[in-house]
């Protein structure tokens, strides 16, 4: 692994590590909760990616020095514990778009490392980018982020497929990882402050006009639609 690659991957993991501890004491979690939901979050996404991919031993088991970032981590969020638990509940977020940029283009780096397709590639990008922040989630019994209407995974599709594009042209390997980042903090960083989502859609249902009337022992009629909700229309 080159050395860009190597420390931007650490780098990921102390980004992803904080935001599962942040996350954890918002959850009243001890020490053990802390540490557990750091390391899913740390390294769970790099760990199922090594294992699609066929990687033997998995990164974390051949170079235990992300196992020590993610205990060091821990360790100094709990001595700093006063001021984590002072951070605004925007530092969560925005925490967690800087480690899905970084993991994302790690894990498409990987891919095609691996002299994978392009397409496999992004799929990993994705997978290393958001898988750990759901068993994070999970744990902490909360909706992932990936599985709401919120720009997640979409920004983590970008960044992923410009890397890969960049990746193919004869330009210098960091400029290739600094234009993917900067799409997919751009992405998620403005749905974070604008509130932008995608657009879902309901299964919505209606009870008939009271001029119906219906027999005293029969059940009214229900209609149901599947409806389109655009972003601007939905409670917040």
């Amino acid at each position: 692994m080159t050395g860009w690659v190597y420390w931007l991957d650490l780098a990921g993991v102390v980004v992803f590590a904080l935001s599962g501890v942040i996350l954890a004491c918002r959850s009243r979690m001890d020490p053990f909760g802390m540490l557990v939901l750091a390391a899913v979050t740390g390294i769970g996404g790099g760990t199922l990616r090594d294992l699609l991919l066929g990687v033997r031993p998995v990164f974390w088991v051949s170079d235990p020095t992300y196992l020590w970032v993610v205990i060091v981590t821990v360790t100094l969020s709990i001595v700093g514990f006063h001021y984590i638990h002072r951070l605004s509940r925007i530092v969560l977020p925005v925490l967690d778009a800087f480690g899905l940029a970084l993991f994302t283009i790690i894990g498409a780096h990987k891919a095609l490392a691996l002299d994978h397709a392009g397409i496999v590639a992004v799929l990993m990008g994705v997978l290393t980018g958001v898988a750990g922040g759901m068993l994070r989630d999970v744990l902490a019994r909360r909706v992932p982020m990936v599985l709401r209407q919120e720009i997640y995974a979409t920004a983590s599709i970008a960044g992923a497929t410009t890397y890969v594009v960049f990746d193919t042209l004869p330009i210098p390997p960091y400029l290739a990882v600094a234009m993917a980042i900067g799409v997919i903090l751009t992405l998620r960083l403005s749905a974070i402050y604008w509130h932008l989502s995608l657009p879902i859609f309901a299964w919505i249902t209606s009870s008939p006009g009271a001029s119906i009337k219906h027999e005293a022992t029969s059940k009214p009629r229900v209609k149901a639609r599947v409806r389109l909700i655009p972003p601007g229309r939905r409670r917040r």
